[in-house]
């Protein structure tokens, strides 16, 4: 099925009218299912709550949280209800051999170790973004997801949203004519150049491709206070936990999309740091949307992209009752996706994608040159030797 008509035909209206009524019955599975949670209290945490995601649904119990943290572990079993704390997640997996497991961690220390490890207990995975620190590593994550034959719900939560859905449709329906082009801006808040680039990047990667496929070659610019990045300037981001090497405080990325589609990302290090204008621009033969990743979404109904006033794209009651239930859509459509024996709205291939599209900004800074999909060269561009 084409990835761009996929989204709206999978944790659709069914999951919004749910969201809308009892939340304790949001699906109705076909079984119950043993579900784990893996956090690291102080690196990389349990992400963005990602620890409670199973609590509404009636036929999930998780049964056990692995944490090397005494105190951090505690608490998550507290709220999650789970009778079982392990130092070690892969003791975990091996005594309480769960169908379900939530990988929280934002950080990226041990991300492979962790999904190649679950994977190979044979337990579906729910996982916190970024995917993974580099190509080399998302290849191997990829090679034991598919040959483990688990599902796996990356958590891009701007695929499933109501509202991304709505937009979705809307340009696939012609609303905005023919798609001529997309501007993603990244969050641009304390964290802007290569740290946004990865951390919130990722969704706007992930929405390119929703909108008009997978890229063709990208063509990028990476600068630090106006200087041009060059090799041996990668660094970590700050505080505990590595997303392995970023660098830059200014980047502007162009992305060949087919069917004469560009798209344009950009972060700078800026005066204002709000971040309210995280989101992309569609534009189109007759007019333009915008679809920010939080709230909302408008849309201007004028070729020329000016005049004219803005219109607020308005949700039904249902779609508006599960917009901000962004880890129990993800949840609902990873159960969907098991029992249909169908793909999750993002799956390990549309991470590998995101850390493809990430990496590429970096090689194609480092090279002066068009880097053309999929990338020859798997390594992290900022940590290979001069």
């Amino acid at each position: 099925m084409n990835r761009r008509h996929f989204i709206t035909s999978t944790a659709g209206a069914w999951a919004a009218s749910r969201l809308a009524g009892n939340t304790a019955n949001l699906y109705s599975a076909n079984k119950k299912y043993r579900a784990a949670v893996i956090g690291h209290t102080g690196v990389g945490g349990y992400g963005h709550g990602w620890d409670t995601a199973f609590n509404p649904f009636d036929t999930i119990d998780v049964v056990a949280v692995a944490d090397p943290d005494d105190t951090g572990r505690k608490e998550v079993m507290s709220h999650t209800g789970a009778k079982q704390g392990y130092l070690d997640y892969r003791e975990m997996l091996r005594k309480e051999n769960p169908d379900l497991v939530a990988i929280c961690p934002h950080a990226l220390d041990h991300r492979l170790e962790m999904v190649t490890a679950v994977a190979e207990s044979g337990a579906h995975i729910l996982m916190e973004k970024p995917f993974a620190r580099d190509l080399v590593e998302a290849d191997t994550m990829v090679r034991a997801i598919r040959k483990s034959g688990v599902k796996v719900q990356v958590g891009l939560v701007t695929a499933t949203l109501p509202m991304t859905r709505r937009v979705l449709q809307m340009v696939r329906q012609g609303e905005i004519g023919v798609l001529q082009e997309i501007r993603a801006r990244g969050k641009e808040d304390r964290r802007a150049g290569g740290e946004d680039l990865i951390v919130l990047g990722c969704h706007l990667m992930h929405l390119l491709r929703m909108f008009a496929g997978n890229p063709q070659w990208v063509f990028a610019h990476v600068t630090d206070h106006e200087s041009e990045m060059e090799r041996g300037h990668g660094r970590e981001k700050q505080g505990p936990g590595s997303m392995g090497a970023l660098a830059g405080d200014q980047i502007a990325a162009m992305f060949y999309l087919g069917q004469g589609v560009h798209a344009y990302f950009g972060s700078k290090a800026n005066d204002v740091k709000t971040g309210r204008r995280f989101g992309v621009y569609l534009y189109g033969s007759k007019g333009v949307i915008y679809l920010p990743t939080v709230a909302g979404a408008a849309i201007l109904r004028s070729p020329d992209w000016h005049s004219g006033a803005w219109e607020h794209i308005e949700l039904t009651a249902e779609e508006r009752a599960g917009s901000d239930q962004l880890a129990t859509l993800m949840v609902a459509d990873l159960l969907q996706a098991i029992e249909e024996d169908r793909e999750p709205a993002v799956n390990e291939m549309d991470g590998r994608w995101t850390t493809e599209m990430i990496s590429s900004v970096y090689q194609s800074q480092l090279t002066g040159a068009r880097v053309r999909f999929p990338l020859k060269d798997r390594s992290h561009p900022l940590e290979r030797g001069a």
